[in-house]
């Protein structure tokens, strides 16, 4: 193996210590709180084929492969048959083939054996290299796993290597930020919480309470496991904390060539008219970019990178978008909207400068919440929603029909806002309400609570 990667592959001297050798989950072990994703029950253990992991940077991928690979070490999996390649240190397809030629050459013969090339958009031509091992039966016993952080090639590898992925029955998997759900249980002050939601109504007030109070936690550093042990730790996020996130978006758009001044622009675009319906002719308009193109291109970068969402309309009777509607643009987590102000409007202290005010300025915070829901149905169904007389929230298709949901973040709810879901027969409210309740003939739900049940049957995978 080339030296340079002997760091990330300690496992090949002293299995036994992997863990405590290991640059990646030695820092893990050392925060205050430590997850474990559910992915990692749904990786390859014996199946060959080549499957991929997808997920904005700082989400842990790398930290989760190295959990994987520490399973695999539990599981007697031999250390030589498991290597681990960091893409940043190869440049091309040519230099892929001989690591994969080198891994082969030093991994046991006769049994599976395990290849990870994080970050593998950093490889020029690197589908190439894949392409050319399967097709000459190099990975007949392989389990290559590659990651990048530009989610389109996920989609990359599923056009690229049919009939060479594998027979596992999921090939693609993708690493989202903690959901509200995991940082519950991550944080455990909320005993068995998953049994109270098959009853909410037994819950005790003081159970209701630590949800809502965990939610409000959540709207500051969202799911990102950096920034919730720095505010379990200090009692505040850092500004360093938010920098590391902003830098990875700045850095990454510039990599592809395009401008900062421009990048400012569509992001103070996005902050200004968050959650609100909007066009790439609206958008251009209110900027310095010639051309609605220009814009669309740069938020569509953003959302490869797992750092934007765009919500398009809801065409009811195709339960598919409505491409000439406008669209709804958000960020993917509470925290990158934190981060990118931080960026954008930098103060000395933003965690009480910025953050805090945000969440508790009524019109904000509702933007806010209205978006991180959004974000956690994503993850499990297509989302949309609507615009026709009124304006629903949320509208995800599950069960091949549509199911409304409008977000109301507020102490009172109005009658006459609630019109356009009340249109509708399995439409629901998701409130600040602690209790369930029922108005305009609509369930009204306790929003915290609600969004905990979110994907809890759907596992995560992409």
């Amino acid at each position: 193996m080339d030296p340079r990667f002997l760091p990330h592959n300690s496992h090949r001297e002293d299995p036994g210590r992997f863990s405590a050798n290991d640059p990646q989950l030695r820092h893990l072990a050392q925060c205050t709180f430590r997850h474990r994703s559910a992915l990692l029950d749904q990786l390859p253990r014996r199946t060959p084929g080549i499957y991929s992991l997808g997920g904005g940077r700082q989400t842990g991928k790398s930290t989760l492969l190295k959990q994987w690979m520490a399973d695999l070490i539990s599981d007697d999996i031999p250390a030589t048959a498991i290597s681990y390649l960091t893409g940043e240190l190869i440049d091309d397809h040519h230099s892929l083939l001989r690591h994969i030629d080198t891994h082969l050459s030093e991994a046991p013969h006769g049994r599976c054996n395990y290849l990870i090339v994080d970050e593998v958009t950093y490889i020029r031509g690197w589908d190439m290299a894949a392409k050319y091992a399967a097709d000459a039966g190099m990975l007949d016993n392989t389990v290559l796993v590659v990651t990048g952080s530009d989610l389109s090639f996920m989609q990359e590898a599923r056009m690229r290597f049919p009939g060479r992925r594998g027979e596992a029955a999921v090939s693609d998997f993708h690493l989202h930020p903690l959901s509200f759900r995991d940082f519950v249980a991550l944080e455990g002050n909320v005993e068995d919480f998953e049994s109270y939601l098959m009853e909410p109504s037994a819950m005790s007030d003081e159970t209701v309470d630590s949800i809502y109070d965990a939610f409000d936690r959540y709207l500051l550093h969202g799911g990102y496991l950096t920034a919730i042990n720095n505010l379990a730790e200090h009692g505040v996020i850092g500004q360093s904390v938010l920098a590391t996130y902003s830098d990875w978006i700045r850095g990454d758009v510039l990599k592809r060539g395009k401008q900062e001044a421009y990048l400012r622009e569509v992001l103070s675009a996005i902050v200004r008219r968050y959650t609100s319906q909007v066009t790439w002719n609206g958008l251009a308009q209110d900027l310095s970019i010639d051309h609605p193109r220009t814009v669309a291109d740069y938020v569509e970068l953003l959302e490869r990178m797992d750092a934007v969402a765009v919500l398009p309309a809801l065409r009811e009777d195709k339960l598919g978008p409505a491409p000439k509607k406008a669209k709804k643009l958000m960020f993917c987590d509470p925290f990158i909207l934190h981060a990118v102000r931080a960026w954008l409007e930098p103060r000395s202290d933003p965690y009480h400068d910025q953050m805090l005010p945000l969440s508790q300025d009524p019109v904000r915070s509702s933007q806010m919440v209205e978006a991180c829901v959004s974000n956690h149905f994503r993850r499990f169904f297509p989302t949309y929603y609507i615009k026709a007389r009124g304006e629903v929230d949320i509208a995800y298709i599950r069960a091949g029909r549509f199911w409304p949901v409008e977000i109301k973040w507020t102490n009172q709810l109005r009658p006459k806002s609630l019109k356009q879901i009340a249109r509708y027969g399995n439409g629901e409210i998701w409130s600040k309400s602690r209790h369930a309740g029922e108005i305009e003939g609509v369930k009204v739900l306790p929003l915290p609570i609600e969004l905990l049940r979110v994907g809890a049957d759907d596992g995560g995978v992409a």
